[in-house]
């Protein structure tokens, strides 16, 4: 058995595609399992007998992700460092602690003519795609971060929160206001495929979608595709952002099955971004986690096969390093143990910008 497995990952290994070295990539997916350590990858792992996507990938690096204000970071503060290269405060998105704002590699792939896309389980003005955005002082300011998309030309949008653009204190229906500036509007999944070319609003949920065991089906990954669909029609190239949001939640909730249902979920995404940069050859996937959440770790009773057993050591965020793995023309770049904001850095450059 142990000989069957071992010459099982040495094939897997050596039927990875080759990457040019130095080469440089015309689109970027950056997909982030929000929450998502080691432990919890490796527990979806198992449970799939190494039958990941994430497997495939050739590259990986560990990742530091404290914040300016805390050596356990919030996910406000890493999604800004992610977004924008720089360190800031727990609870603040998209701007420095004295307030300063910042542009996200979002708004200066705009700028470059380049297509950009965010697509989350959870409403889209929380934390990790509002850093992408955003420019507030509090992550808790959701009828703002919402307004604030209307600053943005970013031209798919893909997630929950639909009552942060309608049902609003300021009576303002911001669906009127994305019609206007040329989206179709989607509230259900069947609508979101249906659209052909523009720009996409799929506010699919009222707040947040639901978790994946109670019903949310395959919409990260049909949401994952159908933004790769748009936004590869730009031959410029584009820039998406894919949170796997609930990854987090399931730390937060010490539910080891939660984990590893959003985790594989998370991974059938990464897979749709994979076979994309596989047949474009154009493209690079970064999958990375803002933070770990729960200290979870894999018991003794853990089989490979089986749903393992788990304990964890908190309720709230861990400091520990997070595993970075990459794909495509640029791979390279990562490696060793990097910064957060290393993550944004590497993309500029190799975007050439």
């Amino acid at each position: 058995m142990l000989f069957f497995v071992t010459a099982q990952l040495f094939a897997q290994h050596n039927n990875r595609k080759r990457i040019p070295e130095n080469s440089k990539p015309k689109n970027i997916i950056l997909m982030i399992g929000d929450g998502m350590g080691l432990a919890q990858m490796y527990a979806a792992y198992t449970t799939l007998q190494d039958n990941m996507n994430i497997s495939r990938c050739n590259q990986i690096a560990l990742v530091k992700t404290f914040s300016e204000s805390n050596y356990i970071t919030d996910s406000a503060a890493a999604a800004t460092a992610l977004a924008t290269g720089r360190k800031t405060n727990n609870g603040m998105l998209g701007m420095l602690p004295d307030k300063t704002p910042l542009k996200s590699i979002v708004k200066y792939a705009e700028e470059k003519g380049l297509s950009t896309g965010i697509v989350a389980t959870s409403s889209l003005t929380h934390a990790t795609p509002a850093g992408f955005v955003a420019c507030v002082e509090s992550r808790k300011m959701n009828e703002e971060i919402a307004r604030q998309y209307l600053f943005t030309d970013v031209d798919v949008i893909i997630g929950g929160g639909y009552n942060e653009f309608t049902l609003r204190k300021d009576s303002l229906n911001l669906i009127d206001s994305l019609r206007i500036r040329g989206y179709t509007i989607a509230r259900t999944i069947p609508e979101m495929m249906n659209t052909l070319n523009g720009k996409l609003a799929a506010l699919l949920y009222p707040e947040h979608a639901p978790k994946i065991s109670e019903g949310r089906g395959d919409m990260l990954s049909l949401a994952t595709s159908k933004a790769i669909d748009l936004l590869g029609k730009n031959k410029q190239g584009f820039f998406l952002m894919v949170e796997g949001s609930q990854i987090d939640w399931g730390g937060h909730d010490n539910n080891i099955n939660y984990n590893i249902d959003e985790t594989i979920d998370f991974d059938k995404a990464c897979g749709v971004a994979l076979d994309f940069a596989e047949r474009n050859n154009e493209t690079l996937v970064i999958i990375a986690a803002d933070h770990e959440t729960g200290g979870l770790s894999l018991t003794e009773e853990t089989r490979f096969g089986t749903r393992p057993e788990g304990k964890y050591s908190t309720k709230e965020h861990t400091a520990i390093p997070t595993v970075l793995y990459a794909f495509g023309p640029g791979q390279d770049t990562f490696s060793g143990i990097i910064n957060n904001t290393d993550i944004f850095r590497k993309m500029y450059y190799l975007f050439g910008f």
